[in-house]
């Protein structure tokens, strides 16, 4: 049979060099020499070095091998409903994502099964972490855009919800009047759904703003914060117009909300009923007029109530002066309410309205609570 190669190298003097100290050693890859005295303690530390790394390469494979069944088991779970052909593609991908972050080379990684478990995690975190906030810089331009043309998608799919200028919003309303001043079924062709042209959607959009986002969330908050009693309220939401006079002290119930007062005040309610949308007025009881005392406090109320409540009919009513005071005629509406519209707007009559409208809305707010 063949004979085995020796385990030991084989230190001679070279023939060519008789006379020389140097050793020429040969030496076989991983095999125990045969050393001199000096260079054996140098080998001996080799060796240990050599046997700590190999046992932390045995380490780091064990730690690898319970990675890889846990990423398995993962991946089993997570596409159960998948192809297996899908299953072992992502155990590849898994597998040498896990090579990538725990390389098996000794010179790398950690001396303990803990501490390359430790690096692994770290590892996966601070990656996660950066691909999240490199995602967020990626997604912030698209943010602008979509927060940039927020209003206009607000205005198509949700008109009630689109944001504008305030007083825009007024200027609206006042241009709406003025047609319904010339052509009374203007109002009533906006709610009804008739108009579907993009001037008249605006109007009404603003004519909805005014309703429910200045005037009505105000007198409801004046109401919930009094003791009105609730034929003291339909009252005053009924009549358009109101006079409040001073008159003697009455040590009474208030009938507005039927506590014991010191009452010293007139509330003289009058005016035709109206629809509160179209601003048609209702001539049932034309001549109709209410007149309740009432103490200090809720006459101070019912001041600031009716204002805005009927905020609307009013500016309506002033529309319709400007619009019959006007005396010319055979002229197309539309002319007619542009050149009334510029006037009004050039003489500082809207945004006179506009600052009464802002007045009575501080006043609102202002209101104290009854106590």
């Amino acid at each position: 049979g063949k004979r085995k190669k020796s385990n030991t190298s084989v230190l001679y003097d070279s023939d060519e060099s008789e006379g020389s100290d140097i050793l020429v050693r040969k030496v076989f890859a991983k095999r125990h020499c045969i050393m001199d005295e000096d260079d054996s303690s140098e080998e001996q530390q080799a060796d240990k070095t050599c046997s700590t790394e190999n046992v932390a390469t045995s380490r780091k494979q064990k730690v690898f091998a319970k990675l890889k069944e846990l990423a398995r088991r993962s991946t089993t779970q997570r596409s159960c409903s998948s192809a297996n052909s899908e299953d072992s593609n992502s155990e590849a991908e898994m597998e040498e994502e896990l090579r990538c972050h725990l390389p098996l080379t000794p010179t790398e990684g950690s001396d303990t099964d803990s501490g390359s478990m430790k690096d692994f995690i770290v590892e996966e975190d601070y990656d996660d972490r950066d691909n999240t906030e490199h995602v967020e810089s990626e997604n912030q331009p698209q943010q602008k855009q979509l927060n940039s043309s927020n209003s206009e998608l607000l205005a198509y799919y949700v008109p009630h919800l689109s944001r504008c200028d305030h007083y825009v919003h007024f200027k609206r309303i006042v241009k709406a009047l003025l047609i319904n001043a010339i052509d009374d079924t203007f109002l009533s062709s906006l709610y009804d759904g008739t108009r579907q042209k993009k001037y008249a959607q605006d109007m009404l959009l603003s004519l909805h703003y005014l309703d429910d986002r200045f005037i009505q969330p105000r007198v409801e908050n004046l109401i919930s914060r009094s003791r009105w009693k609730d034929r003291y309220k339909e009252r005053v939401d009924c009549y358009p117009d109101v006079r409040i006079v001073l008159k003697n002290s009455k040590n009474m119930s208030c009938q507005a909300c039927e506590l014991k007062r010191y009452c010293k005040f007139n509330v003289l309610l009058s005016g035709k009923l109206y629809n509160s949308k179209t601003l048609e007025v209702d001539d049932f009881m034309s001549d109709d007029k209410q007149v309740l005392k009432v103490g200090m406090v809720c006459a101070n109320r019912t001041r600031v109530y009716h204002k805005l409540k009927h905020f609307k009919y009013k500016l309506y009513v002033d529309c319709s002066s400007v619009a019959k005071l006007d005396g010319v005629e055979d002229e197309p509406v539309k002319d007619t309410v542009e050149r009334l519209f510029n006037h009004l707007e050039e003489s500082g009559w809207i945004q006179k309205r506009y600052n009464d409208l802002e007045d009575y809305m501080d006043d609102a707010d202002s209101f104290q609570e009854e106590k």
